[in-house]
């Protein structure tokens, strides 16, 4: 048996670090669209499920599988594609409250377990030289919602309630208790 990451992600690679069990890397390839007809929160579920089952694994092996978004005023914020995006995306933001959704699954053999965690998170005003000034540093690239929370724009965050790391990418609390359940199956 062995535990396999459905992610390239180098923060998810850190945080499941954090559990101190061994595991490989293989990331899934699928289409990550979502449905815009479908609430968000169900789709980055969905989205989390689908990953988790396009990975090859023998059948004893767990897979986990993630995926974040975040969501502010009804409007899912994936991964910029550009910097004018990401600036529009962190305008957004600015003073306003948000939602980080993770979806995540965990599977082993026919079993999956299949969560939504959910941050809520305030960013302090932000003025457009702040703005242009974090993505010049490159790190809203590849970030839902164009920040991470970890980086340069930690100084954004007035405030948050939830799991911190599920903005980083992987609910750590969740993950903990929900792969106990999954090996208590062995």
């Amino acid at each position: 048996m062995q535990i396999i990451l459905a992610s390239q992600s180098p923060r998810r690679r850190e945080l499941l670090g954090l559990l101190r069990v061994p595991f490989t890397v293989r990331a899934a390839d699928i289409d990550e669209t979502m449905d815009p007809a479908k609430a968000a929160y169900d789709e980055v579920a969905r989205l989390s499920y689908e990953k988790a089952a396009a990975v090859e694994r023998e059948s004893g092996d767990i897979v986990i599988a993630a995926d974040t978004i975040v969501v502010c005023d009804g409007a899912v914020l994936g991964k910029p594609k550009d910097e004018a995006q990401a600036k529009a995306m962190l305008s957004l933001l600015s003073g306003r409250d948000h939602q980080v959704m993770t979806g995540m699954t965990l599977r082993r053999g026919n079993r999956a377990i299949t969560s939504t965690t959910v941050t809520d998170i305030h960013f302090r005003q932000l003025s457009q030289q702040e703005i242009e000034d974090y993505v010049a540093t490159g790190e809203p690239m590849d970030k839902a919602g164009a920040y991470g929370i970890q980086g340069f724009a930690a100084p954004f965050v007035e405030h948050l309630v939830g799991d911190y790391y599920n903005v980083m990418g992987l609910p750590v609390c969740r993950l903990s208790q929900d792969l106990q359940k999954i090996m208590e199956d062995m």
